[in-house]
């Protein structure tokens, strides 16, 4: 049997506990340290775009000129993926001419 650390994604805390399944069976944690904001999460996703290390990736990448097609291309998400966490972020600007 072995034994798996495991550490809140958001602060690093290892004071965690187990908070039931998710509806495709995956086990969902949920970290006890009360600065942390982070309600629950997984250690495995099904799928990327659910990974807090891609959608981290998407800020840095549109800063750097990437586009919104490039992008979903190299992190393996949809365009709609994308544009949904740049909006989220409000980094976008609307020009007026």
């Amino acid at each position: 049997m072995s034994v798996v650390k495991v550490k809140c994604p958001v602060c690093g805390s290892e004071n965690v506990s187990k908070n039931g399944t998710s509806k495709v069976g995956k086990q969902q944690y949920i970290c006890n340290n009360k600065q942390c904001h982070k309600s629950s999460f997984i250690l495995d996703y099904t799928y990327n775009a659910c990974k807090p290390e891609v959608k981290n990736k998407i800020i840095p990448m549109t800063l750097n000129g990437s586009g919104i097609r490039d992008i979903s291309r190299v992190l393996k998400i949809s365009t709609t993926t994308v544009m949904n966490c740049i909006k989220k972020r409000k980094i976008y600007k609307i020009c007026k001419y």
